[in-house]
């Protein structure tokens, strides 16, 4: 079974980037479906990009222009490059992978991401 590590979250400044990371413990090469969730203070969790084994990404209207989603086969890690970050970008972001459609998705951890002044 894949595990999922995601890193890189930290505090930055309004307008400032981050990058974060989400390492797999095998290969995602095969993997249909990789995604970055995130999940703000009292509320749900929410869908902000994924990206298809076919590389078609699609994002949130709320990060579109400022997030990429991007993967490295060769280092099994999916990124999310995340820029002109706002103060409505803190929350817990999580990596998702779902090796096929009806397969039982896969979490990582999660890592904080707090924006602020």
């Amino acid at each position: 079974q894949v595990q999922l590590v995601e890193s890189g979250g930290g505090l930055v400044q309004p307008g400032g980037s981050l990058r974060l990371s989400c390492a797999a413990s095998g290969s995602i090469s095969s993997i249909q479906f990789m995604a970055w969730y995130r999940q703000p203070p009292r509320k749900q969790r929410a869908l902000v990009a994924s990206l298809t084994i076919g590389n078609t990404s699609n994002y949130d209207n709320s990060v579109k222009g400022r997030f990429t989603i991007s993967r490295d086969n060769a280092k099994n890690t999916v990124y999310l490059q995340m820029n002109s970050l706002k103060l409505e970008d803190t929350a817990v972001y999580y990596c998702y992978a779902r090796r096929a459609v009806g397969s039982t998705p896969l979490w990582g951890q999660g890592t904080q991401v707090t924006v602020s002044s």
